[in-house]
């Protein structure tokens, strides 16, 4: 997998370091990535063990292995059409190859330590998405656990009392 250092003229001027969790694998690619994005597919959830992965898309040759090369893993997902690799000491997922885009690799985002030029914008597979995933709901902190916020469940209508009408829905928006 190692890729040849790219020519001195054709290197950014700033690139964002990468590696592993245990550090046996160590890598770079230029700045800015290609583009940023979720990936909420089936495959992906069950690769990375979460409910989505954020994916830094570059170009092969702009991504370069600093350290490790012999440490790193690699697993044909052919559901997924995809060759996905992972440190063989760790664990860690560390790129997607797909055959689609043979020109392109993908890097967890969380793999960086510094910016990677882009943001992600773009939610992928969403269709796929699983459906316990918090979607954005209000959160607050949870008593007497300092950093750990809540999702508060919905309140539950109160019960009527018996022989209460029923309220009339009325279909006029401008009906108080």
């Amino acid at each position: 997998m190692r890729q040849s250092a790219a020519e001195p003229d054709k290197r950014s001027t700033v690139q964002a370091e990468g590696r592993c969790a245990c550090g046996a694998v160590r890598f770079e690619i230029d700045v800015p990535a290609f583009w940023v994005w979720h990936d909420h597919s089936t495959a992906t959830r069950r690769a990375a063990g979460s409910a989505y992965m954020t994916w830094v898309g570059t170009w092969r040759r702009r991504l370069r292995i600093l350290d490790g090369d012999d440490a790193i893993s690699r697993w044909e997902d052919e559901e997924a059409g995809a060759t996905r690799s992972f440190c063989a000491s760790c664990g860690t997922p560390l790129f997607l190859e797909r055959q689609t885009s043979p020109k392109f690799i993908d890097i967890p985002r969380g793999l960086f330590a510094t910016r990677t030029g882009r943001e992600a914008r773009y939610h992928l597979h969403i269709g796929q998405q699983a459906e316990w995933i918090w979607t954005g709901g209000p959160l607050s902190p949870l008593k007497g656990y300092p950093g750990v916020m809540q999702e508060r469940p919905g309140r539950k209508p109160k019960p009527r009392a018996a022989g209460q009408p029923q309220p009339r829905l009325s279909t006029d928006p401008f009906d108080l």
